[in-house]
């Protein structure tokens, strides 16, 4: 194994995936099997700036240039060699936000991210104007807003992008998106795989009394599809990317992606029917859709596939920071009694034991909002627990509650899919932290969706290594199969990982829960009032 890795690595026939997540970005190396054979990391947070949630660029390129170091020196460990080429890269990153540049390539304004809340009105105004569910994080909620709030660098702008977009124009100098992170900036045509004229046409009549010298169609990324060759990494590229300067130019790269749809790739979630939920920092829902739905809802985005397929998003600001705050608590109350306890396993007991408690958790209501939460109409966040005093009120529905929270708003809006629109579904599939203790969080989210869940073993391995597939999905594919026979064919050849189906108490025990967590929102909404 490490031999043939090695080879590969040589030979330049392993493809990378790289994807900048809200608190990592995590590389991962594959070879033409496409097996993960190496990773690096590297751990970051946003920072609240002005009331908006960003990353300065300073933190993007040192962030990203670490990952890539701790990659190479993975490389070098196992298998005493460096990279100096690929047969191909690709970029992910955190879907949405907005990222302004001039006609020489220069920032406007400091990185918005998916996180804001801030474009209520805009989003408003276009969701009208369209028919179309246009959500608050969209790259054109963004734009649009800033126009409305008569920002004055809107009249310089000559390319806007999301995350993704910006790392790989940067490395190839190519302004391009794939299309499921393109779905994220503008409405797409599902029959043109393009963005919606229509509406295009709608937005420019808008705004053509404020005289700006652009048209939308001029300032976004052109769109390509999965399989599709994105450019090649320049000599600058290499030169910004690996800082050792072992990286050569040339390498091929595919389109850059979102992290929703990397996440359907690590999942084999791409063809219709099938969905999987993404678990972390945020949390979001991908199902992929087999009919358009009836009419549009508000909690509810209409994105697509790598491929182009369209997908009905269900997406939280907030999942598990809250829960690993108080997993922290009980970490640093473990070490105050001189008990070491690794982090992995003190996350180990306390899920595990949060399967004793009550299926309702005893009457405890848990709120995890760090952020604002739009499909619930939170523009901010206040994290709490609520109960009465003859709640059952002990470690094991302390714990579950917190659990519960993490999906609760998930729940709130899949239960549309599902309930009002009747959409079917054959598997969904979980990946990201939320399900990194085996079985537990995995039982939660069944019992919220009432569906039966799987996780993969590969589960762990992310969005970085959905990215690193795209990637060898270009240029390892001599039956031009479509992505979602090329994956079941050339990656997961019918694994469809360990299910986890609901019992009847667990999904009546949720339902209990959600009642008492929908009716104590106003408790939610007071406490951002007064504190």
């Amino acid at each position: 194994m490490l031999k043939n890795a090695k080879a590969t690595i040589e030979a330049g026939r392993a493809s990378l995936g790289i994807e900048l997540g809200s608190t990592r970005i995590k590389a991962v190396l594959v070879d033409e099997a496409n097996t993960p054979i190496a990773q690096g990391s590297h751990q970051w947070e946003n920072a609240l700036v002005d009331n908006l949630w960003t990353y300065p660029l300073e933190s993007i390129w040192f962030g990203l240039q670490d990952c890539y170091r701790d990659l190479s020196a993975n490389v070098r460990s196992l298998y005493d060699c460096d990279i100096e080429t690929l047969a191909g890269i690709g970029v992910s990153a955190m879907m949405h936000g907005y990222m302004a540049f001039d006609a020489e390539g220069n920032l406007l304004t400091p990185f918005r991210t998916w996180r804001n809340t801030n474009t209520g009105r805009a989003a408003a105004e276009l969701t009208e104007l369209f028919d179309f569910n246009i959500p608050l994080r969209w790259s054109i909620s963004h734009l649009y807003q800033a126009i409305l709030d008569e920002e004055p660098h809107v009249g310089d702008i000559a390319f806007f992008t999301t995350l993704a977009g910006y790392i790989h124009w940067q490395l190839t100098g190519e302004k391009v998106l794939g299309i499921g992170d393109a779905s994220g900036m503008f409405p797409i045509d599902g029959k043109t795989r393009s963005y919606s004229t229509a509406m295009i046409d709608k937005f420019d009549s808008l705004v053509a009394t404020r005289g700006f010298a652009w048209t939308l169609p001029e300032i976004l990324p052109s769109i390509l599809m999965a399989g599709q060759k994105a450019g090649t990494l320049t000599q600058r590229g290499a030169e910004r990317l690996d800082i050792a300067g072992h990286l050569k130019p040339g390498i091929p790269f595919c389109p850059p992606e979102g992290d929703a749809g990397t996440g359907m790739v690590a999942t084999n979630a791409v063809k219709p029917r099938t969905g999987n939920v993404s678990a972390g920092t945020s949390s979001f829902s991908m199902i992929v859709l087999d009919a358009d739905l009836s009419r549009h809802y508000e909690v509810i985005d209409m994105v697509t596939t790598p491929d182009g397929s369209p997908v009905a998003m269900v997406h939280c600001n907030n999942c598990t920071s809250d829960l690993n705050a108080w997993v922290g608590v009980f970490g640093e109350f473990a070490r105050l009694l001189d008990v070491n306890i690794e982090t992995g396993e003190l996350f180990a007991k306390l899920y595990n034991h949060a399967l004793t408690g009550d299926a309702d958790c005893g009457g405890l209501v848990a709120y995890n909002f760090f952020s604002g939460e739009p499909v619930v109409g939170l523009e901010q966040g206040r994290p709490m627990v609520v109960r009465s005093v003859d709640d059952r009120f002990n470690l094991a529905n302390f714990i579950r509650t917190n659990l519960n929270a993490a999906v609760a708003v998930l729940k709130i809006g899949n239960d549309i899919l599902f309930n009002k629109e009747k959409v079917k579904v054959d598997r969904i599939t979980g990946h990201g932290g939320f399900f990194k203790t085996p079985g537990v969080g995995q039982r939660i989210l069944a019992a919220a969706l009432n569906s039966p869940i799987s996780v993969m073993q590969t589960a762990g391995e992310g969005g970085a290594w959905g990215m690193a597939l795209l990637a060898s999905y270009m240029v390892n594919n001599p039956g031009n199969l479509p992505l979602d026979q090329w994956l079941e064919l050339a990656v997961f050849d019918g694994d469809t990982g360990t299910e986890i189906r609901p019992t009847p108490e667990e999904v009546e025990g949720f339902d209990k829960y959600i009642a008492r967590y929908m009716a104590g929102l106003p408790v939610e909404e007071a406490a951002i009032k007064a504190l």
